[in-house]
């Protein structure tokens, strides 16, 4: 009985240890993303629950308009703060090198995720990256149009200020065998611009055979235009990321797919991979994922919502998933929140 008691103990001074340490532990999460992106409530409520499951504080911040001098602006303040660890997007990688590069460079951990590559996230100095490799995604749903019969399409780009970006539309071009520039159309993310636009560059070109939407902010209202035209249903139209909205439309066959990159783990699991490795006392990435993968809090997330996590050693891919008829009813049961 005395050495059960004892090993009661110890546990019990451990538990205090890791929660005391992680007690006074504060991060920030800096994304390029504007204020009416609805996309970004999902990865928030991923930062959430990875904060409540870890124990630590995180601060999240953005340019309220998506201005990247404004986001240049929060790097700064991130890094003259010494956070404990740094999470950020890389919206566009010559403008948050200098920044990012000052961060690393005073010893404060940085994980990159959302937009950006595990290549730009290397020359960063950064960790890992976690998100969705563009151009694959791009060209995933390029493959599955051409297998449709399109060979013709419009790219409707709410977010040209962010390179990346571009990357979606070139690989569905390549896939099809289009031209990528010639089919892509810079909206801004103003819903009326957007649906105008749309409008009129169906309208200017009819024989258009198919419409990619690179997020909510454009898929909604270039869906208003395409029924406004009385295109619905006739011409093949697919998106990036999910709205309820959509949801609908895919269940009614309007939509061919969502592109799903899992938002929530975007949002959940740098927080933790940074609160992890906090613990350890590391910057042993390997280390942090295999905890991460084993850690109960998280396998019951994934199983509730369905999520699917690559992990590899340079990172974490988010996505792509392919949100269809079939599988729409798991995913639009958290739509919004968890997917």
């Amino acid at each position: 009985m005395k050495g059960a008691t004892r090993l009661i103990a110890v546990l019990a001074t451990m538990a205090f240890s890791v929660s005391a340490a992680a007690a006074g532990v504060r991060f920030v999460v800096v994304s390029h993303a504007p204020d009416a992106d609805p996309f970004w409530n999902v990865v928030k409520n991923g930062i959430a629950d990875a904060q409540k499951d870890f124990g630590v504080t995180v601060d999240y911040r953005n340019p309220p308009n998506g201005d990247l001098a404004d986001m240049v602006h929060l790097l700064d303040q991130a890094s003259a703060r010494n956070y404990d660890g740094v999470a950020t997007t890389i919206a566009d990688f010559d403008v948050v090198r200098g920044p990012v590069n000052k961060i690393v460079g005073k010893g404060i951990p940085v994980i990159t995720f959302n937009s950006g590559t595990a290549q730009q996230n290397k020359e960063l100095g950064a960790l890992l990256h976690v998100g969705q490799p563009e151009y694959l995604a791009g060209k995933g749903a390029g493959a599955r149009a051409k297998a449709a019969g399109v060979k013709s399409f419009l790219c409707i780009n709410n977010n040209a200020t962010n390179p990346e970006s571009f990357e979606r539309c070139r690989g569905f071009a390549d896939a099809i065998g289009a031209d990528f520039k010639k089919s892509t159309l810079d909206t801004g993310n103003d819903p009326t611009e957007v649906e105008n636009k749309v409008f009129a560059a169906l309208h200017k070109q009819p024989g258009t055979q198919a419409v990619l939407a690179l997020g909510p902010t454009s898929a909604v209202p270039a869906m208003r235009a395409i029924r406004k035209l009385r295109l619905a249903g006739k011409i093949w139209f697919a998106m990036f990321d999910i709205t309820p909205e959509i949801i609908k439309d895919i269940e009614a066959g309007v939509v061919a797919f969502a592109i799903d990159q899992q938002p929530y783990l975007q949002g959940y699991i740098p927080v933790a991979l940074l609160a992890l490795m906090k613990q350890d006392g590391t910057r042993d990435t390997r280390r942090a994922i295999a905890a991460l993968q084993a850690n109960p809090k998280f396998q019951q997330r994934v199983r509730t919502y369905g999520l699917t996590p690559r992990f590899a050693a340079d990172g974490v891919d988010t996505g792509p998933g392919f949100v269809t008829r079939e599988n729409v009813g798991l995913v639009g049961k958290y739509a919004g929140q968890y997917r």
